[in-house]
């Protein structure tokens, strides 16, 4: 207690333990960056026993759905370039528009959701949809058939979008680095 104004200091060694879990929590995350294959297999698993979690106990249908919905959201923008070439049709001489003809520029494909940021935020989702199956709060009773099949055709739609979105600005959500050994500039998957 400070005695010159009466109020309670608060702990020292509280900031200083958050401090450190973040900084143990950023340490980990560093290290699992160059295991792409790891990282995913470990979300599956995750997603997978949240899902026999929820097959389980027959409930929390309307956190799967958000779940899902989330996901997706994820996934969209992880499908997304970071520079919309809908956007740049007005700058036709932007430096960062997506090439179109065969003699452009290579320029690797840019995700707006790069796809570590995409591993982390899918994987806090499922983590804490995984939570709130254990929180009775959150089973509100739902006939979940009828998300099923709205979380089904939202899906077609908004990929249906994506796709003709990709048609119309002739780019794809990986790069495609071209090929100079035959001289013609074809483009070779890499």
């Amino acid at each position: 207690m400070d005695a010159g104004t009466g109020q309670v200091d608060p702990p020292k060694g509280l900031p200083n333990a958050v401090k450190q879990i973040e900084r143990r929590i950023q340490q980990f995350l560093d290290q699992t960056t160059p295991y792409h294959k790891e990282r995913w297999a470990a979300t599956a698993l995750l997603f997978v026993l949240y899902f026999v979690r929820v097959w389980f106990i027959a409930a929390f249908y309307i956190v799967t759905y958000s779940l899902g919905i989330y996901l997706l959201n994820l996934f969209l923008a992880f499908l997304q370039p970071k520079f919309d070439p809908a956007m740049e049709a007005d700058n036709e001489d932007d430096e960062m528009a997506l090439p179109v003809k065969a003699d452009d520029d290579f320029k690797p494909f840019i995700r707006r959701l790069p796809e570590f940021k995409f591993w982390y935020w899918a994987t806090r989702g499922i983590v804490t949809a995984f939570v709130c199956t254990f929180i009775p709060l959150f089973d509100v009773p739902v006939f979940w058939p009828i998300l099923v099949i709205y979380f089904l055709i939202l899906f077609g739609l908004t990929m249906k979008q994506r796709i003709k979105h990709m048609i119309k600005y002739k780019y794809v959500p990986w790069t495609i680095k071209p090929d100079y050994t035959n001289g013609s500039g074809s483009a070779k998957s890499g």
